[in-house]
């Protein structure tokens, strides 16, 4: 297997976000949970998207992680490699977005790379710098409240700066709409500064082009899903890729569905009320999970009688508010961990009872179920909604359908909509 493109996400849900931005794009593509194992069987592919699940982890950590995910890439062939990130920069003045981006630019020799987390599909855009969801700059949307990575700051220059070991420059839209040749003008122009990062404007789809074209010449590149959409397309225009048509992730498989919400985000709250008009859930009690109640099994005793009627949707979601008065009462990460487990659990015990299909909202509770599944990879087939496709356990025990949901992604009615596809 010889990879067109080699992707390296810092989380489960933005690589399937990232892992369906490219199939759209006609790029063949499989996500992995983790390195791969050698001896795991993968189809012919353009693309691998390696899931980790370090974007809130220790530095040192998740630099070591995306260096072994970066080496197996390079030795499928990959030229090119994108380290993943979330579209709304979701990282502190610790890292670990300049961290393991420092390591890698080392590692593979680069000048000078190419950072964006555009995406104008979903409403990320960034222009002089500053990182806007739909119409308010960064700081100002709900993204300010992350229970773990509450950003403050929309200027990405500044936000990666405090972070990263090199400088960090800026190619602004008035040089991405002069066309790929200027932007190539630019970044030889900072390289010749020692300046060895560059956040780019993107505001329309046809930046993201012009972002590819450039980025594909060279070996690294930083970005959410929007600089792979243009990496792909730009694949595919220079003949590197011949564009194939996307998969229906195979037969269905049946047998009972279930969904699981952890995510705090205002989208997932409103999904989850929408959701009590069209099946049984249950809300789970916070304190009860961090003290080691019975939580987990008033859950899974809730959930086995229903199950054979139709799906379930067990959540742990809270508002912004009681989030944060649940962290002060126990700490952050003991807080966040302790329910990422029981939702783990929770997952665990209900595909040992028989369910084929789960949709999990949450970057995080999705690290910690699928963690928990053991589940090594994934195809990737049609798309759900924007960021959001439909996955087919690749290496696993049984064979299930899997939906990955970032917090803030898919429309009011997003549960409903995924069990119609996830046959």
């Amino acid at each position: 297997m010889t990879l067109a493109l080699g992707c390296i996400a810092d989380d489960y849900t933005g690589a399937s976000d990232l892992a369906n931005t490219l199939t759209r794009a006609g790029l063949r593509t499989v996500q992995t949970i983790g390195v791969p194992a050698d001896d795991l069987a993968l189809p012919e592919v353009d693309a691998v998207v390696v899931s980790l699940k370090s974007r809130s982890i220790e530095a040192g950590l998740a630099v070591s992680r995306s260096r072994a995910a970066e080496t197996w890439l390079r030795g499928r062939g990959a030229r090119h490699v994108l380290f993943k990130i979330c579209s709304t920069f979701d990282s502190t003045d610790a890292g670990n977005i300049g961290p393991v981006m420092d390591a890698l630019r080392a590692d593979c020799g680069e000048a000078v790379v190419l950072v964006t987390p555009a995406f104008p599909e979903t409403g990320r855009t960034v222009y002089q710098g500053n990182l806007f969801v739909g119409a308010v700059p960064l700081n100002e949307s709900p993204l300010k409240d992350h229970p773990l990575n509450p950003m403050h700051d929309s200027n990405l220059v500044r936000v990666l700066a405090r972070q990263s070991n090199t400088q960090i420059g800026l190619v602004d839209l008035a040089t991405v709409t002069r066309g790929a040749e200027a932007v190539r003008a630019r970044l030889a122009e900072l390289a010749g500064k020692g300046i060895g990062a560059a956040i780019i404007d993107a505001v329309f789809d046809r930046d993201l082009e012009t972002i590819g074209l450039v980025a594909a010449e060279h070996r690294l590149s930083v970005g959410a899903s929007g600089i792979g959409l243009g990496l792909a397309r730009a694949l595919v225009s220079t003949g590197s890729v011949k564009a194939a048509a996307i998969s229906d992730a195979g037969a269905p498989v049946g047998g009972p569905a279930a969904c699981l919400a952890g995510s705090c985000s205002q989208a997932t709250l409103q999904q989850i009320a929408n959701a009590e008009r069209i099946m049984p859930v249950l809300h789970l009690d916070p304190d009860r999970i961090i003290a080691r109640a019975d939580e987990v099994q008033r859950a899974l005793d809730w959930a086995a009688p229903r199950l054979a009627d139709g799906p379930v949707l067990i959540a742990s979601s809270s508002t912004p508010d009681q989030v944060a008065a649940l962290q002060a009462r126990h700490g952050r990460d003991a807080a966040g961990h302790a329910i990422e487990q029981a939702m783990a659990d929770i997952a665990e015990s209900l595909v040992k009872s028989g369910v084929r299909r789960l949709i999990v909202a949450g970057g995080e509770t999705s690290g910690a179920v699928v963690d928990r599944l053991k589940i090594p990879g994934f195809l990737v087939g049609v798309e759900i909604a924007a960021g959001v496709p439909v996955l087919r356990a690749v290496g696993a025990a049984s064979d299930m359908l899997l939906a990955l949901k970032s917090g803030n992604f898919g429309g009011a009615e997003f549960f409903s909509d995924a069990l119609r596809l996830m046959r």
